[in-house]
């Protein structure tokens, strides 16, 4: 996570505000470490339990839909299958802006 902070914050200028869940994983030390030296960095988090605002939710369940029925032949051919899943919706933005939009979150 803190690389990733670091990339948005050598890319954008001005304040970055990112919105998270409550992962424990984005209020570790480190990131609070993070938060310390940066601080145009500001970090939003989501309520806990409020899957109807993450738009990661609809990326799983694209994946979900797509992966549905089928039977790979080992843990190899799921691995593959999945991250050819994920790669596509990566590069298809009305997918992916359909993750966003199926959210309640407002659009400024």
């Amino acid at each position: 996570m803190c690389a990733f902070f670091r990339y948005l914050l050598r890319h954008l200028r001005g304040h970055v505000i990112v919105l998270l869940d409550n992962a424990a994983i984005h209020k570790g030390e480190p990131i609070r470490a993070l938060l310390g030296r940066h601080p145009r960095l500001h970090l939003e988090f989501l309520p806990p339990y409020a899957p109807e605002l993450n738009p990661d939710e609809g990326v799983w369940a694209d994946a979900k839909a797509r992966l549905a029925n089928g039977r790979p032949d080992d843990l190899d051919a799921l691995y593959r299958r999945l991250h050819a899943t994920l790669h596509g919706l990566k590069h298809c933005s009305r997918r992916l802006r359909r993750c966003v939009h199926q959210t309640e979150l407002s659009l400024f």
